[in-house]
């Protein structure tokens, strides 16, 4: 079934078509929440992003529906859960997309950067797709060739990737974190933001025109070009990890087998070297951070040419971001965990002629709440069977309930070796890490315990708290496989 002709959409366009706006919609990757000035991490360095939370509207407490990019911007582009639309973990197919809805209402709808589909080059619902993928791929003979790679090879110059940093003296200390070496404007989220530039510069301009960013960072391999990389490193409040003897002592094992996994097998540039020093965790922190500010200087420059071009007026920016990464926390690598530090990621909207700003949301949401919220701003009506939920109700300042649970699930997957599939549910105060087949899971108590060091799961005093939040789990896939019981047969 094509989510785009699935219904008429001259019938559900309920809004004036001028007063359609035009949609902008950042999303990063691998972004931690506490990556923004802002938001109160004096450590960064993010005027264009503060500017878009001042003037915006930030939700602080929205959660992904999958721990890895494919599922959870899968799920993101359809509104249903992973388990629904049956992509749970990462280099399963997927191409179709609400997107295919804004198109056949008359929007003109551009991907410049990471949308990650699969196959890499589907339509997915874009009138034009320009096409840049993850950093560090590189068997040229599998994958596809994308834009930045032809823009490297127009300049006979190849990229840097694992293949050549693992013949590096420092590979194994490096923990992903190198300096990108070849000319900036070649970095792949300066070339994806200056790529976004050169279309509003030099098209005719589109309204309404429904662009996806996708920028490739700050997920790894952490590669800064050198001005970035020397501000950082000369800072002196790069935070350190947050783990302790208890929280490894309480871990599931698991996440174990997922340490000695990394500590082999080199996924995206980094080797997860068990005789890492506290030198090298800082210099992997100080670059991924740096990447995130090479991000915002990008965004600033858009901002300007959203301006420069006659879109800022009518125009709302949506900046996200599809997981994060622990950095070292908890003792892990990357993502393909419910930890907090994975599952919040940033969330702003910047619209000031259309909502009023500098207003903070703390209730619970999903990442993928976002594509209904979209199409509400299309003025085109939401399937009613998407589990997704517009948030266009707490933008406009009107009553608004935050979501009780969030929920995020995750397939065993290329890093994630010692389980076949994780389920989370998450409340204001609980979290619970459920392990199929495992007798094993996590329970944190976020009040006390919001850095998710005590796992509560063996307690006896939280046995009650743990049973009820598995029965949540049960509750709510038996919900969702009911609402959702006409869309198994869709195709992705």
């Amino acid at each position: 079934m094509n989510l785009g002709k699935a219904e008429n959409q001259k019938d559900n366009v309920k809004a004036d078509e001028e007063d359609r706006p035009n949609i902008i919609f950042i999303i990063t990757d691998q972004q931690r929440f506490d990556t923004i000035a802002a938001h109160g991490h004096d450590h960064m360095e993010t005027p264009h992003l503060d500017r878009l939370v001042s003037e915006g509207v930030s939700f602080t407490n929205c959660h992904i529906t999958a721990a890895s990019c494919v599922p959870c911007r899968a799920s993101l582009f359809t509104g249903y859960y992973p388990h629904v639309n049956g992509v749970l973990e990462n280099e399963q197919l997927w191409q179709h997309t609400w997107v295919e809805k804004l198109r056949d209402a008359g929007y003109t709808c551009v991907n410049v950067g990471k949308m990650h589909t699969n196959p890499f080059n589907a339509d997915a619902g874009f009138d034009e797709r320009y096409i840049v993928e993850n950093k560090d791929r590189y068997l040229q003979g599998r994958w596809y060739f994308d834009e930045w790679d032809k823009a490297l090879a127009a300049h006979g110059l190849v990229k840097q990737q694992r293949e050549k940093y693992r013949e590096r003296d420092d590979y194994g200390r490096a923990l992903g974190a190198f300096e990108w070496e070849l000319p900036e404007n070649l970095h792949s989220d300066v070339f994806v933001g200056n790529f976004a530039k050169w279309w509003l510069d030099t098209k005719p301009k589109a309204e309404p025109l429904f662009m996806q960013i996708g920028f490739p960072g700050p997920h790894p391999p952490y590669d800064p070009t050198p001005r970035f990389a020397e501000r950082y490193m000369g800072k002196n409040n790069i935070p350190a990890p947050k783990v302790s003897d208890t929280d490894l002592s309480g871990q599931p094992s698991y996440l174990e087998h997922k340490r000695v996994h990394d500590a082999e097998v080199d996924h995206d540039s980094i080797l997860w070297n068990p005789d890492r020093s506290d030198e090298d965790i800082r210099r992997m922190r100080a670059y991924y951070y740096a990447n995130v500010t090479m991000i915002d200087e990008s965004i600033g420059r858009l901002m300007q040419s959203l301006e420069d071009n006659g879109y800022i007026d009518n125009t709302v920016i949506i900046f996200v971001s599809d997981h994060g990464d622990c950095l070292g926390d908890h003792g892990v690598s990357q993502k393909w965990s419910m930890y907090d530090v994975v599952t919040k990621v940033p969330a702003i909207v910047w619209a000031p002629k259309r909502f009023e700003g500098s207003r903070t949301l703390d209730g619970l949401c999903q990442l993928f709440d976002f594509g209904p919220t979209i199409l509400e701003l299309a003025g085109l009506a939401v399937p009613d069977d998407y589990e997704a939920q517009s948030l266009l109700p707490a933008l406009k300042g009107e009553d608004w309930t935050p979501r009780e649970r969030v929920y995020c699930e995750q397939a065993g997957d290329m890093a994630l070796t010692g389980a076949d599939f994780i389920t989370m549910v998450r409340d204001e105060r609980y979290k619970l890490v459920h392990l199929m087949g495992s007798q094993e899971g996590q329970l944190f108590d976020l009040k006390t315990d919001p850095d998710e060091m005590i796992n509560l799961w063996d307690c006896e005093a939280h046995a009650e708290i743990r049973t009820k939040m598995k029965e949540d789990i049960l509750n709510w896939l038996i919900a969702s496989n009911h609402k959702t019981r006409d869309r198994f047969a869709l195709a992705r």
